[in-house]
């Protein structure tokens, strides 16, 4: 997800487009702007990178078990079929 700093500047942005004679309203704006700009990025649902990065590693280590596993049960079953 996009930190508050990004979401910030993109609120400033799109408050420097609204017109000079309406710069009481501007602060208003930004609240509202970075409001909009939350609630939407928290509908996508999307997950930080850390997040990511601890789940892809969790991921790695699964997969790294499956496969010493997979491996352990070939050489069972192999044993098994010599009738050891």
């Amino acid at each position: 997800m996009m930190d508050r700093q990004e979401i910030d500047r993109i609120a400033l942005r799109l408050v420097s487009l609204v017109p000079p004679g309406l710069a009481q309203a501007q602060q208003d704006l930004r609240t509202n702007f970075h409001d909009v700009l939350m609630q939407g990025l928290r509908r996508l649902e999307l997950v930080t990178r850390e997040e990511f990065e601890v789940q892809s590693q969790l991921l790695a280590r699964t997969r790294a078990k499956v496969d010493e596993l997979e491996r352990r049960v070939a050489e069972l079953e192999a044993d098994a079929a010599r009738g050891l």
